[in-house]
């Protein structure tokens, strides 16, 4: 059994992974750590978990008990909390913020998408999960990449559920705002951009061309939806070719002959990818679950394969649909 501590709990991906881990056959949660919420009911802040856990936050940090820590806590506090604690060696750490996701001198963790970092995330002690942007838009671009096929600008528009924000209401994604509501936002700036083109570039070296991003708030509260396009010189038939070639192996990654629709990844680790070519330019559709694939479930992922267990293990989750 793997022993997971939970730094920071009382957030969305902190429930996610909760949602998850707690019927993951191999895994024992050894402690669920919150400074606000120290000695409540996981269930009292957790409503979905009524009933599937009697489970008390802890305002404690009992890194012996575990064997991997997940990293729950906002942008930023992530760097700090590694620099204030001593962590064992031995321990694993899983950050799910944006601390440790861009390479730089002293940064050890490994950026942990497992289509493009499978056999160094299995080897790792340290994972940066990717971002939730970030996922769905590099498993749109990562198999052009690899055949050294970005060759113009790469056209982007994504939009995401609510949740996305975070658990603490903003004048951006309470009710009354939202619904009902669509609205663009750090338009060509997405702090997500600096990765995806690490990854784009650890693939095709060099690769410099036009990256334009919209991100866009939608009305929903979860999942993603990423429509991408670019210069492509070959078939739709050749560029279906190249994704299911490029994404063999990997069980999280499918491929669809129909253009897709959001319910369909909505609360599973999955990621559906649709193409079309329309005159030069090749669509892309890529649809997940910001909170799942895009992030507590990618997490799950990440540590599977570092100890070992299957890669799908807890991770057979089926779309509401409805």
């Amino acid at each position: 059994m793997v022993k997971v501590g939970i730094v920071g709990g009382a957030g969305y991906t902190a429930g996610e992974l909760l949602r998850i881990l707690l019927w993951h056959p191999n895994v024992e949660i050894a402690f669920i750590q919150s400074s606000s919420n120290a000695g409540n009911l996981v269930s009292d802040v957790h409503l979905d978990l009524l009933g599937s856990t009697g489970l008390r936050f802890t305002g404690d940090l009992p890194f012996e008990e575990a064997d991997v820590i997940f990293l729950c806590m906002g942008h930023g506090k992530s760097i700090e909390f590694v620099e204030n604690n001593n962590l064992p060696d031995g321990l694993k750490v899983v950050d799910l913020s944006h601390d440790f996701r861009l390479k730089r001198e002293g940064n050890n963790f490994v950026y942990g998408l497992p289509e493009l970092n499978r056999e160094a995330i299995q080897k790792a002690s340290l994972i940066a999960n990717p971002g939730c942007f970030a996922t769905g838009i590099q498993l749109a671009l990562l198999p052009l990449a690899a055949g050294n096929l970005l060759k113009g600008e790469v056209h982007i528009q994504a939009i995401t559920g609510s949740t996305g924000a975070g658990q603490k209401p903003t004048a951006t994604s309470h009710f009354s705002w939202r619904n009902n509501n669509l609205s663009a936002y750090k338009i060509f700036e997405h702090q997500h951009e600096g990765e995806i083109l690490q990854s784009l570039n650890q693939l095709q070296p060099g690769f410099s061309e036009g990256f334009n991003f919209v991100p866009i708030r939608g009305n929903h509260t979860r999942g993603i939806f990423v429509s991408a396009y670019t210069r492509f010189d070959g078939t739709v038939e050749e560029a279906n070719e190249l994704y299911r070639n490029f994404y063999s192996g990997h069980p999280f990654v499918f491929l669809s002959e129909k253009n897709p629709s959001l319910k369909q990844v909505v609360n599973t680790n999955k990621a559906i990818l649709y193409l079309e070519k329309h005159k030069d330019k090749l669509v892309i559709i890529s649809i997940t679950d910001n909170l799942i694939k895009g992030a507590s479930g990618q997490a799950v992922q990440n540590m599977n394969l570092m100890f070992g267990l299957g890669e799908t293990t807890g991770l057979n989750l089926k779309p509401v649909a409805f």
